[in-house]
This record gives structure tokens, sequence and C-alpha cells, in this order.
């Protein structure tokens, strides 16, 4: 079943170039439609089973790609006056789903491992870190003002 995208949010198939050497992968390219502008370029990790969120950015859009491990991706819209207020997406991400997720800003986000290894996302964000004034707004991983509960869901 196919989520109702988050107003903003887009999700950009990457193609995977094997041969006999290895693998390339495009991330993200100036000429794409929805590159806005280059801010800098960093990766982060999570070991598996742990969460990192909640925050959004005022400023800046993110554009998620993880390069190792699988991540689960969970975006919530709580900018008012959004067509799409109040919903959540979830998206995982990584070697068995190369895709460019680029997350809107003022859209909370946060990941969790769900590989059995150390799962690594690479951020190419529209603006450079300000170390002085961080463009970061958080909320704890468990937070009951957004309706994600973080728990492996079996069935």
């Amino acid at each position: 079943m196919a989520q109702k995208l988050i107003d903003g949010v887009k999700v950009t198939p990457r193609k995977v170039m094997p041969d006999e050497r290895g693998r390339l992968v495009e991330i993200f390219r100036s000429d794409e439609p929805d590159f806005v502008k280059f801010g800098q370029v960093y990766a982060t990790t999570a070991y598996p089973g742990v969460v990192k969120a909640w925050h959004y950015h005022k400023i800046q859009d993110d554009n998620f790609f993880c390069v190792s491990g699988m991540m689960k991706i969970v975006l919530y819209d709580d900018r008012k006056g959004s067509p799409t207020h109040g919903e959540v997406n979830v998206f995982y991400l990584g070697e068995w789903n190369p895709v460019r997720l680029l997350i809107p800003k003022g859209v909370y986000h946060g990941f969790m491992c769900v590989s059995d290894r150390e799962a690594m996302v690479i951020n190419v964000p529209t603006e450079s870190y300000n170390y002085k004034e961080p463009d970061e707004y958080r909320l704890p991983p468990h937070d009951n003002s957004i309706p994600y509960d973080w728990k492996r869901q079996d069935g």
C-alpha cells in the first residue's frame, strides 16, 4: 500500500551501475529538478536498533541517502497550514533500496538502524551547519506529541 507523501517530500530512486569491479550510484546531481543549492555533505551512523530522533529545520532541506546497512526514516508533518499536516511517512533506505529522500524544512524526522550492523546515511543539506546558531529544533525520540512508535512491527 502506497503512503500519501508529506507535502514537499520527494523520493528519487537511484540507478546502481554494477560491473566486474564493483558498483557506482549517483546520489545527487545539481541538474536534478529538486536541487536547490549545496550546503555541505556529511555522514551519520546508527548502531542496530538505535533511534536518532526527532528534529526539524527552519532554514534547510535535507537529502538523505543510506550508503550502508538499512535505515528506517520516519517523517512527521507538524507544519501549520500544510495540506499534509499530521501525516507520518515511513521509508526504508539502504543497500536494498537505493533512493534519495528529500526532507523539506519544517518536517520532523528521525531514523532507526534496522540492519544487523551499523548503518550510514549521507546527507546533503541545502545549508552549512551553523555552530553558533544551529538550525535544529528537537523533541525526544519517544515524544507522545508525534504519533509514531519506534518499536519493531512484527506480524
